[in-house]
């Protein structure tokens, strides 16, 4: 049955409920150890849960058994050595073994999209849950956490009551994560909302007790936590809505920036003075080269794909512009980039041989190692592509970006890959670029030509410094 009190309105007492392994707490498990399941087991433990992170992936649970976080997120390195050394945490390869620990277990796997067109791919979803069910050897709840499209949760109770021992009375809940990349640690130890989708008065307390720690350390700190209880449906669609309407204002704004681009306007003005309206706001309205990562764009993709399998693809056309914006601004680059370098821009793009030009950034957003879909390198191979010698700096993501784009040069400075370069394209805002001396820089480069695709630089500094400054949507 749906709980029946909406989530406007004050919270009923939450029923006790003792979990089924008889401890005093839950024990959880998170089935994926990638950067969704690996970050919430750390800092669960750190809560003072008993934890295991479940993997299929030797090597991965190797690192992080051993103490080593196999991605960059500040802060967790330490919480997992740790909560490692007071046994709380523990990983695994054994499905058999985590499902006999766990009263509670999150699925954190991914979902890519699918190579043959804009879904979701739930395969890693299926393989979690169908080895996790036929292994329990009593009740349990499984959660969802991974973003999937709506209507997946119903088919896991499926696949539940198919590959479960039928008495056991296994359950189902949804809860969908809010992770920013570089903020990951405060947005599970403090989350501004916990969302969770439950069908019994059961499922509903046993969430509640496996949340317990984030609702006693908030009001430690005399903090609230908003939590919201709804049916399945509604849960599966908070995230990728919440996705879809970022990726709609990051692209709205770009848009804005191509009208400024042609009308003479600057788009950094204009966000500022839109911002201050209480109703728009002044978050992710930040002008560039567009949205990356592992989550933005696959999921309004995926959103769109699901909304037209429901017969509601109109609702969601929209979406398709957002994407098609996104993409575009990454092309703008290139056009700037012929422009300061004198180069004709044609139908194919232009021509960039025989000139160098460094590339600093390579992960999607700052303090993070990820490169996946990031703007940046899209834009470094693009550049690759059109003749010029490119020479990649990021501060963390190097490794990753090594492996996605071999073919590009990568330098281990700043310094390295802005020397003898012909035209400098910061790309990512880290700190490192933003604060970057013009004139040190200026005396390094072949040619004083930068396009800032990120509108993070201090244009009147560096025009001072001598260089020819390009900003997205600037004059």
């Amino acid at each position: 049955m749906t709980i029946p009190y909406p989530s406007t309105q004050p919270m009923p007492t939450i029923p006790a409920v003792t979990p089924p392994s008889g401890s005093a707490r839950p024990r959880l498990t998170f089935l994926g150890t990638g950067y969704l399941g690996a970050t919430y087991a750390i800092c669960f433990a750190e809560l003072g849960y008993e934890v295991i992170g479940f993997d299929v992936d030797a090597e991965k649970i190797a690192k992080l058994a051993g103490g080593d976080v196999p991605f960059h997120e500040p802060g967790l390195d330490e919480l997992l050595k740790r909560n490692l050394a007071a046994g709380r945490l523990r990983f695994s390869t054994d499905i058999a073994e985590t499902a006999a620990f766990g009263d509670v277990h999150f699925i954190c796997v991914g979902t890519p999209q699918r190579a043959d067109g804009m879904g979701a791919d739930l395969s890693y979803v299926e393989a979690a849950v169908t080895g996790l069910s036929q292994h329990l050897p009593r009740k349990a709840l499984i959660v969802g956490k991974s973003t999937v499209p709506v209507g997946t949760a119903e088919w896991i109770e499926q696949l539940v009551g198919k590959h479960a021992e039928a008495d056991l009375g296994v359950e189902v809940a949804w809860s969908p994560e809010f992770l920013q990349e570089g903020f990951a640690v405060e947005d599970v130890l403090r989350p501004n909302r916990i969302v969770v989708g439950v069908k019994s008065e059961w499922a509903n307390g046993m969430l509640y007790a496996a949340h317990k720690g984030v609702f006693d350390l908030a009001a430690t700190e005399d903090r609230e936590v908003p939590l919201v209880v709804t049916d399945f449906a509604t849960a599966e669609l908070v995230k990728v809505a919440a996705n879809a309407f970022l990726a709609t204002k990051i692209s709205f704004i770009n848009a804005m920036a191509e009208v400024c681009e042609v009308a003479g306007g600057d788009v950094t003005q204009l966000a500022r003075a839109i911002g201050y309206d209480p109703r728009i706001g002044n978050r992710f309205l930040q002008a560039g080269v567009g949205f990356g990562g592992g989550c933005l764009p696959k999921d309004i993709r995926a959103f769109q794909a699901r909304a037209q399998e429901l017969g509601a693809g109109e609702a969601l056309r929209f979406l398709h512009e957002v994407d098609l914006i996104n993409l575009r601004r990454r092309s703008r680059v290139l056009q700037l980039a012929a422009e300061l370098l004198g180069r004709r821009y044609g139908p194919a793009g232009p021509d960039l041989s025989g000139t160098r030009i460094a590339v600093l950034g390579a992960t999607f957003k700052p303090n993070s190692d990820d490169v996946r879909d990031a703007p940046s390198l899209a834009v470094a191979a693009a550049l690759a592509k059109a003749g010029a010698d490119v020479h990649v700096h990021d501060p963390q993501g190097m490794e990753n970006a090594r492996r996605e784009r071999p073919e590009l040069n990568y330098e281990a400075s700043m310094n390295d890959a802005v020397r003898g370069a012909d035209l400098v394209c910061v790309l990512t805002e880290w700190a490192d670029f933003r604060n970057a001396d013009p004139v040190a820089l200026g005396e390094l480069a072949a040619g004083r030509r930068v396009v800032d695709g990120r509108n993070c630089l201090d244009s009147g500094l560096w025009t001072q410094a001598g260089w020819d400054y390009r900003g997205m949507g600037r004059p």
